[in-house]
């Protein structure tokens, strides 16, 4: 059983190596990483710069929309960006200015996927991108139904009022039989 777990937790350690995000780290500590380490274009991306002597800071980069602040402090700053969406694939540069240094890193954009794809003529045909309005099944029939917001019809105020006053006379007649039923 021991053998197992160690197997497992060696497992588990290369997964997780092989999942971290990308660092440019340079032999004197400093660098940035970017999360997720491939963005796709329109996505927001996690920032984290180490070796910075500030506690703020900015980064730029021709991937993201705009500058994007940074801030921490014990030499790591963090913050968010939003890669372009009209960016196209490929490895852009990322300079960190902060308390008079410039750190750099990288953030490697991945081209978005095709929306539409070859039939077999080499034709391009469009693939969905949402769900097909199919309708609510069995309820479809109360869907198409408008709601109503005003109260009772006069129908329905009258047949609630015959039914009220019954009520109110078989109480009335129960509550006489008692009292001289009880004599």
């Amino acid at each position: 059983m021991g053998s197992f777990r160690l197997t497992l937790c060696t497992g588990l350690l290369a997964c997780a190596a092989g999942l971290s995000p990308t660092a440019a780290r340079a032999a004197d500590g400093q660098g940035v990483t970017v999360t997720p380490a491939s963005p796709a274009p329109g996505s927001v991306v996690a920032l984290r710069v180490s070796g910075c002597s500030g506690t703020t800071g900015a980064a730029a980069s021709t991937a993201f929309v705009s500058d994007a602040p940074v801030s921490g402090y014990d030499g790591t700053l963090t913050g968010q960006s939003q890669v372009r969406s009209t960016i196209g694939a490929g490895a852009y540069d990322v300079k960190v200015t902060c308390g008079g240094q410039v750190v750099t890193g990288t953030v490697t954009v991945v081209g978005q996927p095709s929306l539409a794809q070859p039939d077999g003529s080499g034709a391009l045909q469009a693939t969905p991108v949402a769900p097909v309005h199919a309708g609510g099944g069995g309820t479809a029939p109360f869907a198409s139904v408008e709601p109503r917001s005003t109260g009772p019809d006069t129908a329905q105020a009258v047949t609630g009022l015959v039914l009220v006053g019954f009520a109110a006379a078989a109480v009335g007649l129960l509550g006489a039989r008692r009292r001289h039923g009880s004599r």
